[in-house]
């Protein structure tokens, strides 16, 4: 006997099923699709930038939400539980220095100095919301930069002799390492002159090597690390290829980019085994005043210059030669005193605190190194420390 329309009863038996697991294969589809947007929309949402109030009588972390096409929009404000600082003499920039925020992708924590208290805080980060963990002494006085690098975190202390503190990071919290102090002999007061406190500390990026530059002596110190996370007793110090170096940040090749305030310069060099370094291309000048901070984008780096409200951008070649991106001196206009800066991680856009009118310039960076202004978003005078996620 033949089934509907003439099939034989297993052949239709086996059509039904076909069809069935046709129908079934195009809702999981559409599923997954949905799945997948639904995720995707959930990382969208996910990018932020943090800023820090440095405010003296209560510091905390101004939470923005990042757009798809890079605006920014406000959305919470996070105390630190510690108190900001002001270096003697800075105008623009309280803690005269790069890195006061650090994001570590690893466990999900961002942190922030406490320079009034000689705090460091940890926040627990979300998306572009925060959760206050810990907020632990800094070894030292005036804390004004601080870096990370997997298990390991340092903490710069610009007051009085200057000096470098570590931490083990377990558990979304910072354990400070016995014996990892070292005085970095500063001679300064507390608070700090701005022009003799210490610029940044980084880690190199193998995580070896703890990086510091400081203004006073013009000099780049480089501690070597144990596995314990123990600087050397004495750092290998190199005198810098132009006066009062202050911020730096690397190359994709591991090259070391630092940017010079008293030339409104930049220079490259490679980092060798034992710390020392080999200049690589010399104080490569933009012609535009106070070039204190830098940040690199796209493989390009953009030096903020606090004297003349804008930025320069400069390409590094194979060879680590530097030069200014299309021949330009000036990359883009900024608000009053521009001072820290941070890329997202893409390196699609760029943001800028102008310490002289207490907002943040954004930008997005095009794949040639130029710069396109997205706008203006307020933030507070006496800002201090940038990261964008």
């Amino acid at each position: 006997m033949r089934g509907h329309m003439g099939r034989d009863p297993k052949e239709e038996f086996f059509v039904r099923i076909l069809l069935r697991a046709v129908t079934l294969g195009g809702v999981i589809a559409v599923m997954i699709a949905a799945s997948s947007s639904v995720l995707a929309g959930e990382d969208g949402n996910r990018h932020a930038v943090f800023v820090e109030t440095n405010g003296t009588t209560g510091n905390a972390i101004l939470a923005y939400h990042r757009a798809g096409d890079g605006a920014l929009t406000q959305v919470a404000t996070y105390p630190t539980g510690g108190l900001g600082g002001a270096a003697v003499g800075a105008v623009v920039d309280p803690l005269a220095s790069q890195g006061a925020l650090a994001y570590d992708q690893n466990n999900g924590l961002l942190l922030a100095v406490n320079a009034g208290s000689n705090t460091v805080s940890v926040f627990a980060v979300d998306g572009d919301q925060l959760r206050l963990r810990q907020v632990v002494g800094s070894g030292g006085e005036f804390p004004a930069s601080v870096a990370v690098h997997d298990r390991f975190a340092f903490v710069l202390n610009a007051g009085g002799d200057g000096s470098v503190y570590g931490y083990r990071i377990d558990g979304n919290r910072l354990h400070p390492i016995e014996g990892s102090s070292r005085i970095l002999g500063l001679a300064n007061g507390n608070p700090p002159f701005f022009l003799a406190s210490p610029g940044q500390i980084g880690f190199t990026p193998d995580g070896n090597q703890l990086i510091v530059t400081t203004k006073k002596n013009g000099t780049i110190d480089v501690f070597n690390l144990s596995e314990s996370g123990r600087p050397s007793a004495a750092p290998t110090v190199t005198a810098s290829a132009g006066p009062v170096p202050f911020a730096f940040e690397f190359d994709e090749e591991g090259r070391l980019v630092v940017s010079e305030a008293g030339t409104s310069s930049v220079s490259s060099y490679n980092i060798n085994d034992n710390g020392s370094l080999t200049v690589v291309d010399a104080g490569v000048r933009n012609g535009q005043a106070a070039t204190c901070w830098v940040a690199a984008a796209r493989g390009y780096f953009f030096v903020a210059n606090a004297g003349s409200a804008n930025l320069s951008g400069y390409a590094i070649n194979s060879e680590g030669t530097l030069s200014l991106i299309t021949g330009s001196q000036v990359a883009a206009s900024t608000g009053g005193g521009p001072i820290d800066l941070a890329a997202s991680n893409d390196g699609q856009f760029l943001y800028v605190e102008s310490g002289g009118t207490g907002a943040v310039d954004e930008f997005r960076v095009n794949s040639d190194g130029t710069l396109v202004t997205i706008g203006v978003v307020a933030a507070v005078h006496g800002l201090e420390g940038i990261v964008a996620i």
